[in-house]
């Protein structure tokens, strides 16, 4: 807080009557009468009024030699005319703030005035009170809400997208990715197949329902299986060892004829093992054989 000085009316009696005593100004005999002292100078309340009067910063009129007069930093006020800018209260004899922009304020309404202010309804936020402070902004705490359902966030976890708030439901709701099996909102982890987002848990086999992330499956007809179900349930058996054709390990490559499928490293002539794969051969009953061993037949 700032404090004034206060001066009363600035006039005196003359005390004596024998030398000459005149107005500095109008040369005005001041025997008896009242005057002002001004810069060493006596001068009449009349010129002092005209010539000498400081102006009052809040009505611009002359601050009279009868008035009585404030001052603060080289600026002068009546008496009256010293009010908070805010409430209009009398200041003459109470604390007072004064402010960069020139306004004086009692402390109250310069507290306010300075004070911070809610981003949600501009008001300030007094000391003491609930708030909310987040990014070097403040908020009361009934004013920090979710932009989406309007109701305050208080003790709840929020997640920001740009300058707007939500809570965590809502968030969820309106930006999270959409699980591609349950069309629920991924709020954590989840995993990425052929594009589209899935959570842990609902990326399982067809089958068995076994979780699939993190180990090795396959896919048919838009389903994922895991190795053993795709053995049992899915691949096609091979026509010459009569194991399931799943494409993992040793021999991806499959040789396909008339509705019967074989591993490439099982397609070979019957007769002399010579690999058939990519070449000319002759099916006889359930057997395949290579031409020259064929005609032995």
């Amino acid at each position: 807080m700032t404090f004034y000085k206060h001066s009363g009316p600035r006039h005196y009696m003359s005390s004596t009557m024998t030398d000459r005593f005149d107005c500095y100004y109008c040369r005005d005999n001041l025997h008896g009468k009242k005057y002002v002292k001004k810069d060493d100078k006596h001068v009449c309340p009349k010129c002092f009024d005209k010539l000498c009067a400081n102006t009052c910063a809040e009505c611009r009129r002359p601050i009279g030699a009868d008035a009585k007069e404030l001052h603060h930093k080289n600026r002068h006020w009546h008496e009256d005319c010293f009010r908070c800018a805010k409430c209009y209260k009398p200041l003459a004899s109470e604390p007072f703030c004064a402010r960069d922009d020139g306004k004086i304020m009692c402390g109250k309404c310069s507290s306010r005035e300075d004070g911070n202010r809610c981003q949600g309804c501009y008001k300030v936020v007094m000391p003491g009170s609930q708030n909310v402070e987040y990014k070097n902004k403040v908020w009361h705490e009934e004013c920090f809400t979710c932009f989406e359902c309007k109701q305050p966030i208080r003790t709840q976890s929020f997640l920001a997208k740009g300058d707007d708030i939500y809570c965590a439901p809502c968030h969820d709701k309106k930006f999270a990715k959409k699980c591609f099996h349950c069309k629920q909102p991924i709020t954590s982890g989840g995993i990425s197949y052929q594009d589209q987002p899935w959570h842990s848990e609902c990326f399982v086999c067809a089958t068995c329902r076994k979780p699939l992330a993190g180990t090795r499956f396959t896919s048919h007809d838009n389903h994922a299986y895991c190795v053993d179900c795709y053995k049992t349930d899915v691949a096609k058996k091979c026509h010459g060892c009569k194991n399931p054709i799943t494409g993992f390990g040793h021999g991806t490559n499959v040789v396909n004829y008339e509705g019967y499928s074989w591993h490439e490293y099982c397609f070979n002539c019957k007769k002399c093992c010579l690999s058939l794969a990519n070449k000319r051969f002759v099916i006889s009953g359930d057997h395949v054989y290579c031409p020259d061993c064929a005609k032995k037949l």
